[in-house]
């Protein structure tokens, strides 16, 4: 990471998936005492800083993004004490911590929401969520043709006979961020989190919170319904919620101005386009915004070079940097998705995800790694129905866009499940089976194998915290064969990836400084990636 911008700019950051991280308990959930002893691995991997999913007190409908007070911590996590510790190890290793907000809607156990089911329809309690009376013979149809995120109607009735809404669950209620009070409330979480020592919030549903003041029926509610990730244009990208990300940004920059320390807003924002995409990170608005069109670019190198220029030119144009992200916690794992659709995916898939793994670290901006893909994990695609807690498997019995498999506890040690993840008795077991392939990509094999993923991403990010070419800046691409793209950055670094499977020429003559696999002088094999330095 350079030291001429701030921290954020540049930074490379692990997304923690608390409850698979690492079991302190034995339990088979981890938790924030788990982080915390995680966090030398983490510190030796070489990352800026962690996000932590969240950890907060829920019912667990939606694995904690049904949150049901914003302000304490789940005890199967820990507590508020644990925290603290976490917050304390993380400062001293170095470590930056964010965690996940979620302020587009809470949990059905949240006491503001019961206390709207028990209050009368119009009441000021009903007012922090969107009820509305339903349509046709005594109101017996939703208000509207709306579909949730995670299939079946947006609308839930209640047993006065309003309708309330949720976007993705019924166990998950959105807030009314047209009421002042709702504004006020998560101002007030803001500040609890930022009093107790943490660096920013990743934010969830960045693009969501206001829903069109009429709520009128979409004019296409099959297509808002076809994948998790399309876009209902009357609930998401509303124009009054980048007045809610100024006010955000104004908080943070207080609390920078106190200590000189700078604090990060991060957002998860799905919204068609790059430009569009650009909104949210003006100066004055969120720091960072996940480029996710990167994620879903398929295996091709003029898909990845349109998207890569389109970021440059639309985001980074802002002021701001492009914050790239290859997996998360809702996609399926880069192995799999890159290789062929079996337990393990391919040698094919695991080639191109460390080619892409090392074209990520290259490019100028910041970087968010999942857990898990430093260790080149491929999905789990062939969990047991009874084992599968996602709610968009319970919501439309269908195992097409379920999230379990990329979830699966992370393979510490030892020759068997639950693999080092658990400190419970012998036969603990992890809250979803890990496969017994996992074995091959234990934590400690891993580092002991100077060829894995694991030693890709760290050599990755010691040279990019440490070569002024990498980190923050701009890019320039150079004349390539078709199949292959390539660029320079700063001064006489160049990155290549060869998407095709044949050997292509190398764009200089040396010995590359990193290469994601076997890389002869002269040459670029098939589905690699490497770096050079020198003129050109």
């Amino acid at each position: 990471m350079s030291s001429k911008c701030p921290w954020w700019r540049d930074a490379v950051i692990y997304q923690v998936y608390v409850r698979s991280f690492l079991d302190s308990t034995g339990d088979g959930i981890g938790d924030l005492a788990g982080v915390r002893a995680g966090l030398p691995y983490l510190r030796k991997l070489g990352v800026d800083g962690i996000w932590l999913s969240p950890f907060y007190p829920s019912p667990q409908a939606d694995h904690g993004y049904d949150v049901a007070d914003y302000r304490d911590v789940d005890p199967v996590f820990g507590d508020l004490t644990e925290f603290d510790l976490l917050m304390t190890a993380a400062r001293r290793l170095g470590v930056r911590v964010l965690l996940d907000i979620v302020p587009n809607h809470c949990s059905s156990a949240h006491p503001d929401f019961q206390r709207a089911l028990a209050a009368a329809p119009g009441s000021p309690a009903r007012a922090r969520f969107h009820f509305a009376d339903g349509r046709g013979p005594d109101g017996a149809e939703p208000p509207n043709n709306w579909h949730a995120m995670f299939g079946g109607p947006a609308w839930t009735r209640v047993d006065d006979g309003q309708w309330y809404l949720h976007m993705f669950t019924p166990e998950q209620p959105d807030w009314n961020w047209r009421n002042p009070e709702v504004a006020a409330d998560f101002d007030a979480t803001l500040r609890f989190w930022l009093d107790r020592g943490v660096d920013g919030f990743r934010i969830d549903v960045a693009a969501g919170l206001f829903k069109h003041p009429d709520l009128p029926d979409s004019p296409d509610p099959e297509a808002d319904a076809r994948t998790r990730d399309s876009v209902n244009p009357l609930a998401w990208n509303q124009p009054e919620v980048h007045d809610v990300w100024r006010h955000w940004r104004a908080v943070c920059e207080e609390y920078t101005a106190r200590d000189g320390r700078e604090r990060l807003l991060v957002g998860e924002v799905s919204v068609p386009t790059a430009r569009e995409h650009a909104r949210y990170v003006r100066p004055d608005e969120l720091h960072q915004a996940f480029f996710f069109d990167l994620l879903s670019a398929p295996w091709d190198a003029d898909a990845f070079r349109k998207v890569i220029s389109e970021a440059m030119q639309d985001i980074a144009g802002t002021g701001s940097t492009v914050t790239w992200v290859l997996n998360n916690h809702d996609q399926v794992r880069t192995v799999t998705r890159y290789g062929e659709p079996t337990p393990q995916g391919s040698g094919l898939g695991a080639a191109r995800a460390r080619a892409a793994a090392l074209l990520m670290l290259a490019l100028p901006g910041a970087a968010y790694i999942y857990q898990g893909e430093e260790l080149g994990l491929p999905e789990v695609v062939d969990l047991p129905d009874d084992v599968l807690t996602d709610p968009i498997f319970r919501r439309t019995g269908s195992r097409a866009r379920i999230r379990d498999g990329c979830r699966v506890p992370l393979p510490w040690s030892g020759q068997a499940s639950p693999f080092g993840f658990t400190s419970g008795a012998e036969g603990a077991k992890p809250w979803l089976p890990q496969p017994s392939y996992f074995a091959e990509y234990a934590t400690d094999r891993a580092l002991a194998d100077t060829r894995s993923f694991w030693h890709l991403y760290r050599d990755g990010l010691h040279l990019r915290a440490t070569l002024p070419q990498l980190g923050e800046g701009s890019l320039t691409w150079l004349d390539t064969p078709p199949g292959v793209l390539a660029f320079t950055r700063g001064d006489g670094l160049v990155c290549a990836v060869n998407f095709t499977t044949a050997p292509a020429p190398a764009p200089l003559p040396g010995t590359p400084l990193l290469a994601s696999g076997p890389c002869p002088a002269g040459e670029l094999p098939g589905s690699t990636a490497a770096w050079w330095i020198g003129g050109l």
